[in-house]
């Protein structure tokens, strides 16, 4: 994780300039789009024709997959690493229900990844449409909190 002004700034804007106040890690949402439920597919992060994938960075650890454009059946939510290839179909969830809009819990047991990743998509039972929503995050913070003041 980069060295973090916000850090920084959630510190002394508690009153702390000297370090000793532990900040935490921020909670991130990246925006997601599956442009076909029923098929195996790099995930992207809207759905413009030509979106980029969305690719996660390291030491990210899921907290929740919030479905607000729903499809049918389920899907698996995996990752592919970045530099490495190594593929997990179902790293995030494995029979994600994504019939209905609403949040659904997800990643609470996985470890933190150790390079970027590219999330991805696959057919778990009768998976169809276009599926949308967000992913919520945080990054681990190997430097605890210890950064800037």
């Amino acid at each position: 994780m980069a060295l973090s002004t916000t850090q920084s700034i959630w510190r002394s804007g508690g009153g702390d300039n000297t370090r000793t106040a532990y900040c935490g890690s921020g909670v991130m949402a990246a925006q997601f789009y599956i442009a076909d439920a029923s098929a195996s597919a790099n995930v992207t992060v809207s759905s413009a024709s030509g979106a980029a994938n969305l690719i996660l960075p390291a030491g990210a650890v899921i907290l929740a997959v919030v479905i607000t454009d729903a499809g049918t059946g389920s899907i698996d939510l995996g990752t592919t690493g970045y530099t490495s290839g190594t593929a997990d179909t179902n790293a995030i969830a494995s029979g994600l229900d994504v019939s209905a809009a609403g949040t659904v819990t997800a990643g609470l047991t996985n470890a933190a990844s150790t390079e970027m990743s590219y999330v991805t998509s696959t057919d778990n039972t009768s998976g169809a449409g276009t599926v949308g929503g967000y992913i919520t995050y945080f990054v681990t913070d190997p430097l605890i909190g210890q950064q800037n003041v």
